[in-house]
């Protein structure tokens, strides 16, 4: 575990957003809203705790990380460039012809990526089976996943949670990005999902809400959940879609953007605020 001071995974999370932003307003169109409301939690994991390099790539000991809410890609793709993956040029062919950034995470076509996903359910399965193979081989790696609260709708999610609880995987730490919204409309008018944290713990996880805003709240719930035994840990992050950039967490539907001149001119405004934070003029 490297050791950063919380400015430092502040400032980590102000580059990602400011990253992720440019493939959005370069491609003119994508997942604006859910990708955003990631960037504290990606800050958090690959500033602190995740240990992938591209050097250790092949280090069956090194942790894992599964982006089960693929269309949040461009957010893990604007993590990974940071963490020296690939180079910046990659990022304006976000979903273009013959690109290695396609709209949902590949494995084989992008460094870092550890799991291809998009369907959303299976990526959660996915990290499980990571997991679970990791405990046969006898090895402490951890495995780091995020869901969505719309996919929670999916019940190949909570098959796998069972599976994770049943097999006592506690080198799985789960992240629900609660952002109270999906494709078509507020979580709550299309499933009530009532509470999460009493229905992961029903089945036999560890599990709280945090602000999902604040990197502190996540570094600190992280690192209870690597201190938890014999269960999976499940955080549930307190999420804005849309999350640090204000014209679009106002949004009545930001899931998916094409946005039209004058939201595009707001957002750009917003992105450039953010390159001056972080010392980058365009």
């Amino acid at each position: 575990m490297v050791v950063k001071p919380v400015e430092d995974i502040e400032q980590f999370a102000k580059q990602i957003r400011y990253y992720t932003l440019k493939q959005f307003i370069t491609m003119g169109f994508g997942h604006y809203g859910g990708s955003l409301s990631i960037v504290e939690a990606l800050a958090v994991l690959y500033g602190k705790y995740i240990n992938s390099t591209p050097e250790n790539m092949n280090d069956l000991t090194r942790d894992y990380f599964v982006l089960s809410k693929g269309h949040a890609g461009p957010a893990l793709y604007a993590t990974l460039y940071l963490k020296g993956f690939f180079t910046a040029d990659w990022l304006l062919t976000l979903n273009g012809n013959a690109t290695r950034l396609p709209s949902h995470p590949d494995r084989h076509l992008t460094p870092g990526v550890d799991m291809t996903t998009g369907s959303l359910g299976q990526g959660i399965s996915a990290a499980t089976g990571i997991a679970l193979g990791n405990k046969i081989a006898g090895r402490s790696n951890v495995t780091y996943v995020i869901v969505g609260d719309g996919e929670l709708n999916e019940g190949q999610v909570w098959e796998a949670i069972q599976m994770a609880s049943h097999n006592k995987l506690d080198k799985l730490i789960v992240l629900v990005d609660d952002n109270k919204m999906q494709l078509d409309g507020p979580t709550k008018a299309i499933s009530h999902p009532h509470d999460y944290v009493l229905k992961f713990e029903s089945f036999g996880c560890y599990s709280k809400r945090v602000n999902g805003q604040s990197v502190v709240a996540i570094d600190e719930a992280i690192q209870w959940g690597l201190n938890n035994q014999d269960k999976p840990t499940v955080i549930v992050l307190d999420t804005v879609k849309g999350q640090g950039v204000k014209v679009i967490e106002e949004m009545a539907n930001n899931h998916h953007l094409r946005p039209d001149a004058a939201t595009t001119e707001a957002i750009t405004r917003e992105y450039e605020a953010l390159g001056q934070a972080i010392g980058v003029s365009k």
